[in-house]
């Protein structure tokens, strides 16, 4: 069975190939055109990743993070506490998620055995959020499916990614009510604190 370690970092192996492109873009061509700009760098600096243990987490920073909706994301984890926490505590819950989502990213990416991705084009398009279908072929393992949810900021006319959905299983609820516990057992700064130290 596969761990959902494993499962986030094919799915992660898909998702750094978005980009924000304009919005006269499809969501399709955004994930078939972007191409593998991050694990072109991760092999051509792999050696250097071997000697300095935070080389992964910078290249996360500056070839994956500006093209997730991480504050779309981490609103949506927040739920129905949202509205319960001040302007401060949603900025600092933010930029907490986004810490958390780069190492989370940097550690998975260690795995990065160049496997191959397939991608099929939503089977309906035309709206703010679509979701990109994407096949994981390793020679080692079944094939896993992949959907990308990817939303439309009407305001920038960029594509972001937001979730992705493994086999079923969101990773964006998953962390939800992960979270959401949290919240109800030992209150929002208690929760940003752990997730920022993460």
């Amino acid at each position: 069975m596969k761990t959902l370690a494993r499962q986030l970092f094919l799915a992660l192996m898909v998702l750094v190939s978005f980009s924000s492109f304009a919005a006269s873009e499809s969501a399709y061509q955004v994930v078939s055109q972007a191409g593998d700009k991050l694990f072109s760098r991760i092999k051509a600096e792999q050696a250097q990743i071997k000697t300095d243990a935070g080389l992964l987490e910078t290249i996360v920073e500056q070839e994956l993070m500006p093209y997730i909706d991480y504050q779309y994301a981490a609103y949506k984890i927040l739920g129905k506490h949202l509205r319960k926490t001040t302007k401060e505590q949603r900025k600092e819950f933010v930029l907490a998620m986004r810490h958390y989502l780069v190492r989370t990213y940097a550690s998975a990416l260690k795995q990065y055995k160049q496997q191959k991705v397939t991608f099929h084009p939503p089977v309906k398009s035309g709206g703010k959020v679509v979701a990109v279908t994407a096949v994981i072929s390793d020679a080692e393992r079944p094939d896993i499916n992949i959907d990308f949810k990817m939303r439309l900021n009407k305001k920038k006319q960029q594509w972001k990614a937001f979730d992705m959905v493994v086999e079923g299983i969101s990773l964006l609820s998953t962390k939800q009510a992960e979270i959401a516990k949290k919240i109800r057992e030992q209150g929002i700064d208690k929760t940003t604190a752990q997730l920022a130290a993460a």
